[in-house]
């Protein structure tokens, strides 16, 4: 188990890594955002380049950053149920969730979306739009997207086992947000 747990922290050191790379993902789609309305409405200067370039950013920051979000416990969960469960049921419903419901959606969607985009590489796609870009950056983002939330899932199964063998500490249990910030900002996280 411990070369597993192993595994599992560096597959969080990694998604953590590309959870903070994916902010600046953020500031660049509203720099762009921002930047092309003011060229349009001010010098009637427009690019559907740069919409796309926005909307690729965003797809990006979806994508790739599920697993982040999974990793920070910050996706969607309805806390005023689960807190009310013992922390071992808590994660044996995260267990089942995993294992019934997460890795083969993963799976699907890694299936399903792989041939979208070899399709859109074969066949060099365009967008429909005047000036638009080349698609298959964008449909590559879904088989890849979903790998990486798949490997986080992996992950994060292997942390609720490892809780329920009494090896660490429960991975559900959080600091408050503000615990969290100072531990960011001074460096502990």
């Amino acid at each position: 188990m411990n070369g597993l747990l192993a595994m599992s922290r560096a597959i969080d050191a990694v998604t953590d890594r590309l959870g903070r790379l994916l902010t600046w993902f953020i500031l660049a789609a509203v720099l762009i955002s921002g930047t092309n309305a003011i060229l349009r409405k001010a010098f009637n200067i427009g690019s559907n380049a740069w919409l796309e370039v926005q909307w690729y950013l965003f797809a990006a920051v979806f994508m790739l950053g599920a697993g982040y979000a999974f990793l920070k416990n910050a996706h969607v969960r309805i806390d005023f149920i689960s807190g009310k469960l013992s922390a071992r049921t808590r994660n044996w419903i995260d267990i089942v969730g995993i294992v019934v419901f997460l890795v083969p959606l993963c799976v699907l969607l890694i299936q399903l979306g792989w041939p979208l985009f070899a399709n859109a590489w074969e066949s060099n796609e365009m967008s429909q739009n005047a000036g638009g870009l080349i698609r298959w950056p964008v449909f590559l983002l879904i088989p890849l997207g979903m790998a990486l939330l798949l490997v986080q899932a992996i992950s994060e199964l292997i942390k609720r086992i490892a809780f329920l063998r009494g090896l660490i500490r429960d991975p559900l249990a959080h600091a408050a947000p503000e615990e969290e910030t100072v531990d960011q900002l001074e460096g502990r996280e």
